[in-house]
């Protein structure tokens, strides 16, 4: 499921995340995660859970910060991120991940 999740979208390496200013880091983690191993400041926070509804600008629940942007998510470890961005990318959103998750930032 990874695999072919990670052969319909985009994956970025820490370097490129930090060097492309474009880039919006969407954290899908838990609060208590986030709270407990840090944050990447400028990042912003959408938990997995919510995620399809807030990136999907045709919903009523949408987060209008997320539209039109190019969004590179983040889990712990890079598999939770992959399969979302799968997910959104279905919706039509450029969704990407980063590669490593929070541990390789």
């Amino acid at each position: 499921m990874l695999a072919e999740a990670r052969g319909r979208i985009t994956r970025y390496t820490p370097e490129e995340v930090r060097a492309n200013p474009d880039l919006l880091v969407v954290d899908i983690r838990s609060s208590d995660e986030r709270e407990r191993t840090g944050v990447i400041s400028g990042s912003k926070h959408v938990p997995y859970s919510v995620l399809p509804w807030r990136a999907d600008q045709t919903s009523e629940w949408r987060d209008e910060e997320l539209a039109g942007r190019r969004l590179c998510l983040l889990c712990a470890h890079g598999e939770s991120s992959t399969l979302a961005a799968a997910q959104l990318v279905e919706l039509g959103v450029d969704a990407g991940d980063l590669i490593g998750g929070y541990e390789a930032w």
